[in-house]
């Protein structure tokens, strides 16, 4: 490997190109995330971000480049073993099996470290119960308790409200003990008292799991505040990235969001909290 990163970002992507026939989804693509950091992704509609995360957390096949975790390229591995190396994700649009209860979505997070065989798995004992009652401690004493939903824990989440589900889908990608937590549009479609808890458990998970944080996000205000590090997509392309008040003023931020290089224009709207 020709790489060079010393010391060595969580996540590195290096002259990442998708394709899709003929069409461009993303073009030589590059930029860290730090350790301990928050980076979000931002871009309008079609920017190539939904494709960006797709390629990190293998559900997509890069046609060039390289994604490095902690140093090493992973570009071999298939999405559950990159969620096993710690590569832990949400979805845009809620994953989660609506006739379960919160608890169990939850657990099966953790599947991809589970150590159990066929067997143990059949009679329940041994390793698969001391496993089974180690999970079900540390879900419900520390993932629940931490995102206040003891609740609705014994809930289907088919009868949860929209919020609420998206928190348990954040609770059950924790599970997956990630070193590196990927959040596609965790405020999407979440009213302003959502938003603010979501931002608090992201900040949270951050500060004291000492979790890295990717994002993608549409709500420039929640960017713009919790974010460390910004990266813009246009057209599969990255057009700035720096700190968040150096990345909305950019001139090529503003013509891609708003069709002019007016520069203040949407630092002015996320002040105002006007949706960019």
């Amino acid at each position: 490997m020709d790489f060079i990163d010393n010391p060595p970002a969580d996540l590195a992507i290096r002259g990442l190109s998708l394709s899709f026939g003929g069409l461009k989804a993303l073009t030589d693509v590059n930029f860290k995330v730090a350790p301990g950091s928050i980076t979000a992704v931002i871009g309008p509609n079609g920017a190539g971000k939904t494709s960006l995360f797709n390629c990190i957390s293998g559900f997509y096949k890069p046609s060039a480049g390289e994604i490095l975790f902690c140093g090493e390229n992973i570009n071999p591995l298939h999405a559950p073993e990159r969620a096993k190396i710690g590569l832990g994700r949400t979805f845009q649009n809620i994953a989660l099996f609506r006739g379960m209860t919160v608890l169990d979505n939850i657990k099966l997070g953790r599947h991809a470290h589970m150590q159990t065989n066929i067997l143990d798995a059949l009679w329940y004992f041994g390793r698969a119960r001391r496993e089974e009652l180690a999970l079900r401690q540390e879900v419900e004493e520390k993932i629940i308790d931490f995102l206040e939903i003891e609740h609705i824990r014994d809930q289907p989440v088919a009868s949860l409200a929209y919020g609420l589900r998206k928190r348990v889908e954040l609770a059950r990608a924790l599970a997956m003990q990630p070193r590196i937590l990927m959040l596609d549009e965790p405020v999407a479609g979440m009213n302003r008292e959502e938003t603010e808890d979501m931002a608090r458990f992201i900040l949270d998970v951050k500060e004291e799991w000492g979790v890295t944080i990717l994002m993608v996000e549409h709500d420039m205000g929640l960017v713009m505040d919790i974010s460390d590090h910004v990266v813009v997509l246009n057209f599969g392309q990255v057009i700035a990235e720096g700190k968040p008040a150096e990345v909305q003023n950019d001139p090529a931020v503003i013509t891609a969001y708003l069709g002019a290089g007016v520069v203040g224009e949407l630092s002015r709207r996320i002040n105002a909290g006007e949706a960019a």
